[in-house]
């Protein structure tokens, strides 16, 4: 391990499970446009990359038109408005896991692809005012995960450079944005995802709980 002065946590099958949530507002959304609906199973798959490439994805493939993606991404999002909060929860230990990187005195950053405005009110509403020094999602003119554009603007505000950073997620996304950006990359097992695709994309280590990123940084 290097020396490790910072932690940043992917969201959605990191910190949280929305799984539900995000499948129950997809399936709504394809029922509402005459398809049918798809199983959790799909979703652990088709999630990770932000709302219109779940949009897309959920569409039967013969109607995936430009037309089609952009209307089920505007029903998408006025349907999970409406039960982002209803199965979405921490996983469990994370919270204690937080308290003591906090109590450690590490810097904590949270990046997703979900849109900025909703990556806030996420981590609001499921965390403690102050838990993380920066909280960013999407935002126009910056590319997503995996693209790395966004930890290392994160890593620059912080003065922290990458080879510090340790970042934890859930999908070959994640694994991917971390060893663009230099960071060290942990797969988070519990997620949505499996240990084979997180270590084929570049995990240096997958733990299966979170009080497991304590020892790994002992």
């Amino acid at each position: 391990m290097p020396t490790i002065r910072a932690v940043m946590f992917d969201l959605d099958g990191t910190l949280l499970d929305t799984l539900a949530d995000l499948g129950d507002a997809m399936n709504a959304t394809l029922e509402a446009l005459g398809f049918p609906p798809r199983d959790l199973a799909f979703y652990k798959k088709a999630v990770g990359d932000g709302a219109p490439a779940l949009a897309e994805r959920s569409l039967p493939p013969a109607a995936r038109t430009p037309d089609a993606i952009r209307q089920a991404l505007l029903h998408l999002r006025t349907e999970y408005e409406q039960r982002w909060t209803l199965t979405t929860r921490p996983y469990g230990g994370i919270e204690s896991l937080i308290s003591e990187l906090r109590r450690r005195g590490l810097p904590l950053a949270v990046l997703s692809n979900k849109p900025q405005g909703k990556t806030h009110d996420c981590v609001n509403h499921f965390f403690a005012e102050a838990t993380f020094t920066i909280v960013r999602g999407a935002i126009d003119g910056i590319p997503l995960k995996p693209a790395p554009a966004a930890a290392l603007a994160i890593s620059r505000e912080l003065g922290i450079p990458p080879d510090q950073w340790l970042y934890v997620g859930d999908t070959d996304t994640d694994m991917q944005t971390a060893v663009r950006a230099g960071f060290f990359p942990v797969g988070a097992a519990w997620g949505f995802r499996d240990r084979e695709e997180l270590l084929a994309h570049g995990a240096r280590a997958v733990i299966d709980q979170p009080a497991e990123l304590l020892a790994l940084l002992d």
